[in-house]
């Protein structure tokens, strides 16, 4: 099978050693995918920070062939669970009726401060 992969331009890609995304055959993997503006900015509020994270995966999944209706599964870190109305609604707000099968865990921190909110999800492809 032939392996694909997208990248986001994060810093952390190389020095990690990671893809924001990998297609085998007719699955894609996105990664963990956390709320960065390009010039490193992250703006503090939750709702704001899950469409940003649903922008950038779904333009990884799109890069590798993927659509939103192709989606089987969604995976959401938050730091609050007071967040949690209001990241559940954004991903609402993207998925409708494609309905993936989605976790929504509330965890003690994540990788930087600023971040209220990490994402991933998995797709396959026809």
């Amino acid at each position: 099978m032939t392996r694909t992969s997208a990248r986001s331009g994060s810093p952390f890609e190389t020095s990690i050693g990671f893809s924001r995304a990998v297609r085998v055959g007719s699955t894609i993997a996105v990664s963990g995918t956390a709320p960065v503006w390009p010039d490193g900015s992250v703006d503090p509020d939750p709702a704001v920070q899950a469409h940003r994270c649903w922008e950038i995966m779904l333009t990884a999944l799109e890069e590798l062939g993927g659509t939103v209706d192709d989606v089987i599964r969604t995976r959401q870190y938050v730091v609050d669970a007071a967040d949690g109305d209001a990241v559940g609604a954004v991903h609402g707000e993207v998925f409708g009726d494609v309905r993936p099968a989605s976790t929504m865990v509330v965890v003690k921190e994540l990788l930087d401060p600023r971040w209220k909110v990490e994402m991933e999800l998995d797709a396959v492809v026809d």
